[in-house]
């Protein structure tokens, strides 16, 4: 099968999401100006870059009872400042949780049942039983094509790790399993891993 996805797929539901996938979940927190705290996930998320350690996270739509830009984004164009965490399976009913779209000032945090802790390089809070955080710098804000596409790039200022993840003095993502998005309403996680060495290594 081939198809232009300008002239549709012909096909039940869009397959473009199942195509790339496994996607890792942004969890990324951020605070207003007023001083609440919002969390939201985002699965067009990836590091782009390790020296320095940078990230980037995309959000495609609008808050549809209000025609507005997410609230992250908002925050995030405020502030300059953004906290990504590490979704671990065992979390992914308070994920889902901050799934809904909810209204500005409303905290996702409190609602999923999850501790926000302070972060020590920026103004945000991050989810303290994450077995990883990473404390942003935003970098550049990227329009994308599309009416609402836009891709947000930060720094790595401030890494958190919890400690049950370091196993002979590595990040054992096997300890915690982490969640990732594939297509439809779908999602996996990694239970299993195995190591592969370049050939001119």
């Amino acid at each position: 099968m081939f198809y232009r996805p300008e002239q549709g797929h012909s096909l039940p539901h869009n397959p473009f999401k199942a195509i790339v996938s496994p996607r890792p979940i942004g969890w990324i927190s951020t605070r207003g100006m007023d001083g609440s705290n919002n969390l939201a996930p985002y699965s067009f998320f990836n590091g782009v870059a390790d020296a320095p350690p940078q990230v980037m996270y995309s959000t495609t739509g609008v808050k549809p009872e209000q025609g507005t830009v997410k609230d992250t984004l908002t925050n995030i164009r405020e502030t300059g400042v953004f906290c990504v965490n590490i979704v671990e399976f065992a979390m992914v009913a308070q994920m889902n949780v901050t799934t809904t779209h909810y209204d500005a000032g409303e905290d996702e945090f409190a609602l999923a049942g999850l501790e926000a802790a302070e972060c020590e390089a920026i103004n945000c809070a991050w989810i303290a039983q994450a077995p990883a955080a990473m404390e942003c710098k935003l970098t550049q804000i990227v329009e994308l094509e599309g009416k609402t596409n836009t891709a947000v790039f930060g720094e790595v200022v401030g890494v958190h790790m919890r400690d049950n993840c370091l196993v002979n003095g590595r990040f054992d993502v096997t300890t915690y399993q982490p969640l990732a998005r594939l297509g439809y309403r779908d999602y996996t996680k990694v239970t299993e891993v195995f190591e592969l060495a370049r050939p001119d290594d």
